[in-house]
């Protein structure tokens, strides 16, 4: 399977980018999210990817964030929403609104979505709201202090089991030491919250 694609942007379009890997050109369908913040064509680009197989087709589907990309999974999860409708509802609404009127079971908001019917978004509630507990996305009144890279490492970080104030403080920590990318924030995240834990193993010893 293949989970991401790093090349050349040689193709853009609203719903859709052709990104050319060591000549060989990957078509991908995004959604509107993923292409307002695509760079230039020709610009390399790096995009997660998640592969659908059906018994008579392969299809990639393309995000910048791994909040995104996590957010379409959990919704193609759910009876009766496919990858097409999936991409649509990411297009449709931001995940910064999308996630909290599933968990408040917000049907009216959700039908304003092109594609989505009063059956298709009950269903959505019902099947995903305790599941969206695991997107992180700012609470209501406070202001989003933290980037979308440092959001996307917090919540592969507490995916793989962190405590989230630690992780918090780790990230924190790493970005002010000069991390700018996902992979370098992610490692020295890695390290201080491993160090934290040694730390702790040694004095419980």
């Amino acid at each position: 399977m293949i989970g991401s694609l790093r090349g050349k942007l040689t193709d853009k379009r609203p719903n859709q980018v052709l990104v050319d890997v060591a000549g060989v050109g990957y078509q991908v369908q995004i959604p509107l999210s993923t292409y307002t913040s695509l760079g230039a064509l020709h610009d390399e680009t790096t995009l997660l990817i998640h592969t659908h197989v059906r018994e008579d087709q392969l299809s990639l589907y393309g995000f910048l964030t791994a909040r995104e990309k996590q957010c379409f999974e959990l919704l193609i999860s759910a009876s009766g929403v496919g990858p097409s409708l999936a991409l649509k509802i990411l297009s449709g609404m931001g995940i910064d609104d999308l996630v909290p009127a599933i968990r408040k079971g917000d049907i009216a908001q959700l039908v304003r979505i092109p594609g989505v019917g009063k059956k298709t978004a009950e269903r959505i509630v019902v099947e995903l709201r305790d599941k969206l507990a695991a997107v992180d996305v700012p609470e209501m009144g406070k202001p989003a202090t933290r980037s979308q890279l440092e959001s996307d490492v917090a919540s592969a970080l507490v995916n793989l089991g962190y405590d989230e104030r630690s992780v918090e403080r780790a990230v924190e920590q790493s970005r002010s030491a000069g991390a700018t990318d996902f992979e370098s924030l992610l490692r020295a995240a890695l390290q201080l919250l491993g160090g934290s834990a040694l730390q702790k193993g040694a004095r419980a010893g």
